[in-house]
């Protein structure tokens, strides 16, 4: 799965919920020829980058290239469970990438248009959150 290797701290705040923007950054395509993009504000886990990776890579194969445009770089702690409250935060359970509407989160090119489409498409149902297919 992906993960930071280091980090300046472990722990970090989870932060005010700004799900009513919209992306200013990485809302364009910068690499490929196609792109899924969301439509909807939140946490992506690491984990359902590497399944929504491995149905694009699956359809892409040796034919065309793809590329992950986010990186889960933002810690999640989580406390066992029929802990009582107190004695500090929990360790660090898993990492997230907060994804606000607009975000461009996979690209591909160098595959035909209906493939591409295809692959993305089933990438898109892997993810818990809406998503439309964009091209240049």
């Amino acid at each position: 799965m992906l993960a930071p290797k280091k980090m300046k701290h472990k722990k970090w705040n989870r932060g005010r919920s700004r799900s009513r923007l919209v992306e200013t950054r990485g809302k364009d395509l910068a690499f490929g020829e196609f792109g899924l993009q969301a439509l909807e504000a939140v946490w992506m886990t690491a984990n359902q980058i590497e399944s929504a990776r491995k149905v694009i890579s699956k359809y892409v194969k040796k034919g065309g290239k793809m590329w992950i445009r986010i990186f889960p770089d933002k810690p999640v702690t989580q406390k066992p469970p029929e802990v009582t409250m107190g004695s500090g935060k929990g360790a660090v359970d898993h990492y997230v990438f907060p994804v606000k509407p607009g975000r461009v989160i996979f690209e591909v090119s160098g595959v035909s248009k209906d493939l591409a489409e295809k692959a993305l498409n089933q990438a898109g149902y892997k993810l818990p959150f809406k998503t439309k297919i964009i091209s240049e």
